[in-house]
């Protein structure tokens, strides 16, 4: 499962989680066991022979947190700086001049000709929503917005192609016959 900023996890969440496990390792010092472990701290055993091996690897120091999972941003914060500032000159100052509009994929394409990396156009997306910049949605509707073929396809399109209202029928996921 992929979470964004940091496995879905804050700092406080996972520093308590970090005092889980380091209570964890003062009771495997005391060698009470894995059950009893588990029942006190509220956790699995499965994690409590986890934790263990990592213990008699590493010690405490191997049960201490190790920050958000993930990798690092390759834009760091200077460059993300430097991409914001180019992104306010607008897409014109960059060779763009058909229309005024910044999409993921010519931000993609700034990103590969300033800096010589490579971004998906979804991690595109996902970098500038973390530096703060949204989607825009256009401030006035189109001038081609044709209302009355919209209300005509409304009426008369939709009502042939939309589903029917009938709900499936109940169903059971079991391989068992109802009595």
């Amino acid at each position: 499962m992929r979470y964004p900023d940091g496995g879905g996890l804050t700092a406080d969440q996972r520093t308590r989680r970090e005092e889980v496990r380091l209570r964890a390792a003062d009771l495997f010092g005391e060698d009470v066991k894995v059950l009893c472990i588990a029942r006190e701290l509220r956790v699995s055993e499965k994690s409590v022979y986890q934790w263990r091996r990592a213990w008699e690897a590493g010690g405490r120091q191997a049960l201490c947190s190790k920050g958000p999972p993930g990798y690092d941003c390759r834009l760091g914060p200077r460059l993300q700086a430097e991409l914001a500032a180019w992104l306010e000159e607008g897409p014109a100052s960059h060779g763009w001049t058909d229309d005024q509009v910044w999409t993921a994929a010519r931000v993609r394409t700034l990103i590969g000709r300033k800096f010589h990396i490579s971004y998906s156009v979804s991690g595109v997306t996902r970098l500038l929503h973390r530096m703060g910049f949204s989607v825009q949605m256009p401030a006035r509707p189109a001038a081609e917005r044709d209302e009355d073929a919209i209300t005509a396809w409304r009426e008369v399109t939709w009502q042939e192609v939309k589903p029917s209202g009938r709900r499936p029928a109940r169903s059971s996921a079991s391989r068992t016959k109802r009595a």
